[in-house]
């Protein structure tokens, strides 16, 4: 059985997730960042997590060369930074967009958080590849801005917003 790729685009894009821009600074490349919403954690103990990149992206040379990522989870009034990293051959991050994370990855100022990883393992996943990392460091959290923040979410082709 063939399954139509816009049907199943369709029908998985019923599942909301939340927008994440993946920022590395592998050597010989400048800092750059991609958005992303196939993200998820994996495991406590170790402390992992996993994001997939399609195997024709611009960034995947990039980022088949980096030994640490960042995933930068979006709040709500970052739509404009989410879309600008999402064009193709606009990945380049904007200095004032960043500051170095303690492997020196570029973390984004005004996520709701940030993970900074190690690049663990990598995975065929078919027309993806799928990067799995062990957080070395998350960005400082205080409580009571996390609960002024919406996170940015897509479902269904669009931005969408958290009803309180």
């Amino acid at each position: 059985m063939s399954i139509d790729q816009r049907a199943l685009r369709n029908a998985l894009g019923q599942f909301p997730t939340g927008v994440t821009i993946i920022t590395a600074d592998p050597e010989g490349y400048a800092p750059f960042g991609v958005t992303a919403n196939s993200f998820a954690s994996v495991s406590l103990d170790p402390p992992l997590v996993l994001w997939s990149l399609q195997k024709n992206s611009d960034t995947f040379d990039a980022f088949a060369a980096a030994k640490h990522f960042a995933v930068n989870i979006l709040s709500a009034d970052q739509q404009d930074i989410s879309n600008q990293y999402a064009k193709k051959h606009s990945h380049g991050l904007d200095a004032e967009h960043y500051q170095p994370g303690i492997a020196g990855t570029p973390l984004l100022n005004n996520a709701i958080v940030s993970f900074e990883c190690e690049v663990d393992v990598c995975h065929d996943g078919g027309d993806h590849i799928i990067m799995v990392g062990k957080v070395l460091a998350i960005s400082d959290l205080h409580e009571d801005d996390l609960n002024k923040t919406s996170p940015l979410v897509f479902h269904a082709g669009k931005y969408r917003e958290l009803m309180a």
